[in-house]
């Protein structure tokens, strides 16, 4: 039996392969492709994420709210300091210091309960972005192994249509019609599992990062609360809320 590229194997898949079959491929190579970018840039912005979250013990050591914010970083897309913008905005905002005039329905809210769902409203938005593409992922996870199994199924019914064409049948004609339609199936499994690898990595590292941001959110509640009580009561404020 010849077993030149050309003759056996992927290539020999390609060439000998139907509109269905060179279809199958495609699609997995599709979803590998976009496997792979999904993780890769995701892996990216969480590992830039953990580094910013480094700032959280220093924003706390800070003599003012600037100064705060500066050591959080100024990183585009840094959820950490997109909380804290949230929640200065929110305290300043229903204590009328945004220059706001007249009343709106929201200032009969209490204090604490507006900051926390300004707060609670960024930590889900974030949440909601670092959620994105991992649809993507456990599509391609659940779907690959069928795609393959499908173009593994047609391989084998074309290959079964051409024996009995032939008329004689020798173990040669067998396997090498059969063994190429199952690499196909090899093919699904192949992009699946990175997939499944992915996505677990990927959801492991969001439910950190949203841990240390759910925290710091709790921590921000509870500073802002206070200052307001203390700026309503006309007492000295503590760590001012200054623009950046």
């Amino acid at each position: 039996m010849d077993t030149s590229l050309t003759s056996t194997g992927l290539a020999h898949v390609w060439t000998q392969g139907d509109a269905v079959t060179r279809t199958v491929a495609l699609v997995l190579l599709t979803m590998s492709l976009a496997t792979w970018i999904i993780v890769l840039w995701k892996a990216l912005d969480q590992r830039a994420q953990r580094a910013q979250a480094k700032g959280v013990e220093g924003f706390w050591h800070s003599a003012d709210f600037a100064e705060g914010l500066d050591k959080l970083g100024t990183t585009e897309g840094n959820p950490f300091r997109a909380v804290a913008l949230e929640g200065r905005e929110a305290a300043r905002h229903i204590l009328h210091k945004d220059g706001r005039p007249g009343t709106q329905l929201h200032d009969s809210l209490d204090v604490s309960d507006w900051v926390e769902r300004c707060l609670r409203k960024s930590v889900d938005d974030h949440q909601a972005r670092a959620q994105s593409g991992l649809s993507v992922l456990a599509s391609v996870a659940s779907t690959a192994p069928f795609v393959g199994l499908f173009g593994t199924v047609w391989g084998i019914y074309h290959a079964l249509l051409g024996i009995g064409a032939a008329g004689q049948v020798s173990i040669d004609q067998v396997a090498g019609p059969i063994g190429e339609a199952l690499i196909m199936t090899a093919l699904g499994l192949l992009v699946a599992i990175p997939a499944v690898l992915g996505y677990n990595a990927l959801v492991r590292g969001n439910k950190g990062i949203s841990h240390q941001l759910n925290r710091f959110a709790h921590d921000l509640h509870a500073y802002f609360v206070t200052g307001a009580r203390v700026s309503l009561s006309g007492d000295a404020k503590v760590l001012p809320m200054k623009k950046a």
